[in-house]
């Protein structure tokens, strides 16, 4: 008896309801917004009034860009923006942090990178001062008249850099050395062939050159900042920048 009953009272539902769907199409036609309970402010938590379509003010809205059309149920009013002479909904999401893992060849990259710019942080120091050193013995040897002169100068300084710069030199590698010298054509203008030959003699810098070769160097190795050396030049201009601040 119960199950009959139930059966009844759904199917006087279905019919109902599609009347009052009816009956709300012909009371608040498309492109208006609805009246009466559906444009009742809902409420929020806390008792605030949920906006409506009623709140909407088109007012504002430029005269070339069309107007939003509302449905008998659109009682919800989500943010907008005009873009290409249309108004669309429109909100702005919080940042979002996606993480990923390396992959080998991004790995390798950074290695690279992290290889390089330790190189640069532990020889920029030195050849600094190898630029200040060599200017300062060039300003000095034009003033010497003799060739017996610059030698016996020459050869005086060269005792005083052993004294200071042997030791710690003799600790980098192989690969620290190959930026060292491309440091220090940055900072004199010439290569470390050039500047070989010019206190020691063409004998002694082929001599260099020749040991360079065997560990995979090159003393006449040149220094191109916007090229080849754009990243030693991108790291030495962070060193300047903490030596300025």
């Amino acid at each position: 008896m119960r199950l009959v009953v139930k059966k009844y009272l759904l199917l006087l539902t279905v019919p109902l309801m599609a009347s009052v769907c009816a009956l709300a199409q012909v009371s608040h036609p498309p492109g208006q917004p609805p009246a009466g309970p559906a444009t009742t402010p809902a409420t929020r938590p806390g008792g605030a009034p949920a906006p409506t379509v009623a709140s909407v003010d088109t007012a504002a809205l430029p005269a070339n860009i069309p107007r939003p059309v509302y449905g008998p149920y659109d009682t919800i009013i989500v943010s907008a923006k005009v873009y290409a002479n249309e108004l669309l909904p429109a909100s702005t999401l919080q940042y979002t942090w996606v993480r990923a893992p390396m992959t080998a060849a991004m790995r390798r990259r950074l290695e690279e990178w992290t290889r390089l710019r330790n190189a640069v942080y532990v020889t920029y120091p030195y050849a600094r001062k190898a630029g200040v050193i060599i200017n300062e013995m060039n300003t000095k040897m034009a003033l010497l008249n003799t060739d017996g002169e610059r030698k016996a100068y020459i050869q005086s300084r060269e005792k005083d850099l052993r004294k200071q710069f042997a030791e710690p030199l003799e600790q980098l590698s192989i690969y620290q050395g190959k930026i060292l010298m491309k440091l220090i054509n940055r900072q004199t203008g010439n290569n470390c062939y050039e500047i070989i030959k010019e206190y020691k003699g063409g004998l002694s810098a082929r001599l260099y050159q020749t040991v360079a070769f065997f560990f995979s160097s090159n003393l006449k190795q040149p220094y191109d900042p916007k090229g080849d050396d754009q990243a030693i030049e991108s790291i030495v201009q962070e060193i300047e920048r903490m030596y300025h601040s």
